[in-house]
């Protein structure tokens, strides 16, 4: 196991993968981004781990030796929102879908190339830090909907929705630009810090899970609407849904 008790808890993630090679070439990797890695390399320890609250991002493989990581994952999202992002066997579709709609913030398939994990961990990383630079706090409400950019929290009628960090920023995109279409590409961008891929779907599982949390209606309109083959549009109520 690598570890340091001095990382700042902003710049420390913790690895579940039973391939200890892999761990340690990540942890030179990730070390010269002056990130700190903890790895473990089964089920039981990576939940134990997990639930300690000591990292700003789990990066878990789907395939474990004592426990599916899809299991590992659904126990993580039952006690926190720290980011996942999820590793999986190329042309898996099947525990990547699975794996978003659990909760996953982002996925990258097996085999890769260590330098697209580091992009990928330093994107989440930059979006979830707490007190980085970009725009100032702003108070969204937008019909049932209220959200409080500075504090990370969203209320539907008056009651707060737990969210994952890749579903809030999705929804401060959506409910900016509530009454026109945001495209897909953009959303990629802003929310996941990459570019479409084709075939990708992860940006529309992550839209589908937010429906399922806000509601799929506000009053006699489709919430978050499908623009087919450009993207989605949140609807502009003009008020609280009934």
């Amino acid at each position: 196991m690598n570890d340091s008790a001095h990382a700042p808890p902003a710049r420390r993630i913790l690895m579940i993968d039973d391939d200890a090679k892999l761990c340690r070439l990540m942890h030179d990797y990730l070390r010269a981004e002056g990130i700190d890695l903890e790895s473990v390399h089964d089920a039981a320890a990576g939940i134990a781990r997990a639930r300690a609250a000591e990292h700003s991002l789990v990066v878990l493989d789907v395939m474990l030796p004592d426990l599916s990581g899809l299991e590992v994952l659904r126990s993580i999202r039952l006690h926190g929102a720290v980011p996942v992002l999820m590793l999986t066997a190329r042309g898996d579709e099947v525990d990547r879908i699975v794996g978003l709609e659990l909760g996953a913030d982002d996925y990258l398939a097996k085999p890769f190339n260590p330098r697209e994990l580091v992009a990928r961990i330093r994107a989440i990383l930059r979006r979830t830090a707490t007190g980085s630079s970009g725009p100032p706090a702003e108070l969204l409400i937008i019909g049932d909907v209220e959200l409080d950019s500075g504090a990370r929290v969203v209320r539907r009628g008056g009651q707060p929705i737990e969210l994952t960090s890749v579903e809030f920023d999705l929804a401060v995109v959506l409910l900016r630009a509530a009454g026109r279409v945001v495209p897909r590409e953009e959303l990629f961008k802003a929310v996941l810090g990459r570019r479409l891929m084709p075939d990708d779907r992860s940006i529309d599982m992550h839209v589908s899970n937010l429906r399922k949390k806000l509601g799929h209606m506000v009053g006699p309109l489709e919430r978050i609407k499908t623009i087919r083959g450009v993207g989605y549009l949140y609807a502009r109520a003009s008020g609280p849904a009934a």
